[in-house]
């Protein structure tokens, strides 16, 4: 891998890590389009270590408080109906489904997982789920002459069960196309909290998968084409990008629906289908021989 594709990677990857786009799917494109080799799923998972970094900086304080009180939960009966004693636990809870798929079925996540067809597919799949989810969204926030407004939950209300079905929600995320962001989000909504409930506690709930995936895969770098110094910089690149990413986010969404990124995913997706039916792209572009 090449200086510049590292740029151009570490760029790609800061820009959509979270926004509800799919990063893992813009990063297998990107070398797809520009004809270079798949930078693979370790590549992938130790850059978002950078982007990672840019949630915890960004929501350092309730980071801060959330530790803080779980830790104080393991001795202290009574900050255990601390709120932000129970957040800890449930984002352990929620971690749970992605880390155990992740490891069952991590030969398929580097292998046929990588498919344009169902990264395509995935694309536009997931689109259509979050667009459902944001209508019902902004439907319960209007309300209507014939439809009683309906109240949307906040995290004060998340419960075991919830963190849990996020938490399966996330685990989709491990297939290039779906977006751990995209998938949570709309679990989220679909669950009726609000946009910007859904979106915090999808970033909260990324901070352990995210991590432990980066430090498992470290090991893979150096082999094959991927090397230290360019993935290094696309680490550092991705993380300052991915923390303008989450700034600009978290206000678009508060006045603002999914409809945009739905739109974009559904359609790029068809485009991807017609140039592999055209012949232009392959299924499997830009694939080292023998996977990886």
């Amino acid at each position: 891998m090449s200086w510049f594709e590292s740029f151009i990677l570490g760029l790609v990857q800061g820009l959509t890590e979270f926004l509800p786009i799919s990063s893992s799917a813009h990063l297998r494109l990107t070398a797809a389009f520009a004809g270079w080799q798949d930078p693979g799923a370790a590549f992938t998972a130790v850059t978002q270590i950078g982007t990672e970094a840019a949630v915890l900086i960004f929501f350092r304080k309730d980071i801060a408080r959330i530790i803080s009180a779980w830790f104080r939960s393991l001795t202290d009966k009574e900050w255990r109906r601390d709120h932000d004693a129970q957040m800890g636990w449930l984002v352990i809870v929620g971690s749970i489904p992605i880390g155990v798929l992740g490891l069952t079925f991590k030969d398929q996540i580097e292998g046929p997982f990588r498919d344009l067809r169902l990264t395509a597919t995935t694309l536009i799949a997931l689109g259509i789920v979050l667009g459902v989810a944001d209508r019902m969204a902004a439907r319960d926030a209007k309300g209507g002459r014939h439809r009683v407004r309906r109240r949307r939950k906040t995290l004060d209300e998340l419960s075991v069960r919830d963190g849990l079905l996020y938490g399966c929600a996330q685990a989709l995320a491990l297939v290039p196309g779906v977006s751990r962001s995209g998938a949570t989000i709309s679990g989220g909504l679909f669950m009726g909290y609000t946009r910007e409930a859904a979106a915090r506690y999808s970033f909260l709930l990324a901070i352990p998968a995210v991590l432990a995936s980066g430090l498992f895969e470290l090991k893979d770098i150096g082999e094959g084409h991927v090397s230290w110094g360019p993935t290094v910089f696309a680490t550092v690149l991705a993380f300052g990008v991915a923390y303008a990413v989450i700034a600009w986010f978290m206000k678009f969404i508060s006045t603002r629906s999914f409809m945009p990124f739905v739109i974009y995913r559904v359609v790029l997706g068809i485009v991807i289908f017609v140039l592999i039916g055209m012949g232009v792209l392959t299924p499997h572009a830009g694939e080292a021989v023998g996977g990886g």
